[in-house]
Formats: structure tokens, sequence, C-alpha cells
């Protein structure tokens, strides 16, 4: 008898900078989704308001900042309405901190599975930005709903010639908050203490974004910093998704490449960090 021909497996670890096999992570598209609707029922399980929560947030939210700082302390909206000026960015800002508070906790909050199951990594992540897509859908449905009463009513008028651009937007959100929340995720498994900064500092940032004010605002009370403000990157596209919506504020081309650079450069870092991490995420954990 012939003898038999012994075979060998030689595991090497990954040397490529920017790993991400789009293959392998979409063959795991049904585990997306199952983590999706995993993330949907647990969200909202053993609350007496379910998935009405999603509305209700950002309705409150925008009721506050059209109180405080519409009404109280008189801050300009360029002409459109208090209450679509602020709901405009609060449905924007909350699915970019969605985006990223999502991503950042994705090797605390799914530890027992990367433990135990092989799966792409990046699944998780990635479900976590489509769930919060599909919340930001629902928000983003009943802007549609008051947007078309002000539009009736003459109080908006949107560019519908560049609402093309607003899709491009929303993905570009997505980029920059999925690769900071990434970074953020790989640097918490040995600075545990970063966790604990994280929702701080998005509630800095969102000050820090034309949210609660308009960016003329800005270059009225302090031209001279209008450039460095304007390097936020959430700042030129939370002002151009009033320009195309509402009508008001300006779109700056100048601006908004800087911000899709920047959104570009975070997400590929934040993949590079996160395949770095997830390769001794066991032994620090």
């Amino acid at each position: 008898m012939s003898k038999s021909s012994e075979v060998i497996t030689t595991v090497t670890p990954k040397r490529k900078l920017l790993d991400f096999n789009f293959a392998e992570t979409f063959r795991y598209k049904d585990l997306i989704f199952l983590f999706v609707k995993n993330d949907f029922i647990t969200r909202y399980k053993q609350m007496l308001l379910g998935p009405l929560w999603a509305v209700i947030q950002p309705l409150l939210t925008t009721v506050v900042f059209t109180v405080v700082f519409g009404n109280i302390a008189g801050l300009p909206t360029d002409g459109a309405p208090k209450f679509m000026f602020y709901m405009c960015g609060n449905v924007l800002w909350t699915y970019f901190s969605s985006c990223l508070i999502g991503a950042s906790n994705c090797f605390s909050s799914n530890a027992y599975l990367f433990s135990k199951v092989y799966f792409p990594r990046l699944v998780a992540p990635i479900s976590t930005a489509i769930g919060n897509m599909i919340n930001s859908g629902i928000q983003f449905l009943i802007f549609a709903g008051f947007l078309v009463y002000s539009i009736l009513t003459g109080g908006v008028h949107p560019v519908y010639s560049l609402l093309w651009l607003a899709v491009l937007l929303v993905l570009q959100v997505t980029m920059l908050g999925m690769g900071i929340g990434l970074m953020l995720s790989s640097l918490t498994i040995k600075y545990r203490d970063l966790k604990m900064l994280i929702s701080f500092g998005v509630q800095l940032w969102l000050y820090a974004t034309p949210i609660a004010y308009a960016t003329s605002l800005v270059k009225e009370k302090i031209p001279s910093l209008y450039g460095v403000y304007m390097l936020n990157p959430m700042a030129s596209v939370c002002e151009a998704m009033r320009k195309i919506f509402l009508g008001v504020g300006n779109i700056s081309i100048k601006y908004l490449c800087i911000s899709l650079a920047m959104s570009i450069f975070f997400f590929l870092l934040g993949i590079i960090m996160f395949n770095r991490a997830e390769k001794t995420f066991t032994d620090k954990i």
C-alpha cells in the first residue's frame, strides 16, 4: 500500500496593513442581518413604548433645542423655521453619534462571541451601522413629514436638484462615525478608562458642530477662527444638509472635500487599527 501523503497547513499572521476581505465579509451577510435583527429587538425589549422611542427621542430633543436655543437664547437659524432647523441637525447628529458609539463598543459588547466563534470581526460594526441607519431612517420619515408640511406652507424651500448629494453625505457620515468608533474600540481594549470619555467627548463635539446654531453665527462672532471651525468634518456636512432640505446656509465645496478626505482617512485608519487589535483581543480582554 502506498503511504498516504501528509497534509501540512501553515498558519501565518496577516501581513497586509489594510486587510479587509470584502468577499469573505459578504459571505456572512446572513449573520449581519441576524445581528441587525437581534440588536433591534434587544434595543426595545421590555420597553413600554418600544420602537416609538425612535420617534419620541428626536422630537423631544428638537423641542428642547427650539425652546432653549431658539426662543430663550435667540440664536439665528438663517431664516428657517426653528423647529425644522433643529430637527434637521438633530436627526443627522443622532445617526452620526450612534454609529460612533456603536462602533466604539464593538469589542466590549461582542466579547463573548469573539472569543468563541470565528467570523469576520467587521461584521459586528457593519451590522451596528446598518441597525443605526434603520433607526435613523424612522426618524428621517418623521422629519420628512414635517418637511412636506413646511414646503406646503411656504416655510422652507429645498434645493431639489441636490437631493442626490444628501445620500452621499449620509454615506460619508457613516464612514466618519464608524472610522472614529473603530479607532476608539481598538484603543479601549488597552486603555479602559477611554470608554468613560467617549460619551463626554461626543457631547462636546455636538456643541462644536452647528446643530444648535448656524455657521453664520460663528462667521459673524469669531471670523478669525471660522476656517479652523469648519475643519470639523461634521460642520460642512450639517450646513450642506440644511441647504439641501431647508434652503438655508451655504454649501462649501472646499470644506466638503476636506470633510470627505478626513472621513476616508479615519475610516481606513479605523479598519487598520481594528484589524490589528482583533489579533490580540482575547488575550487583553
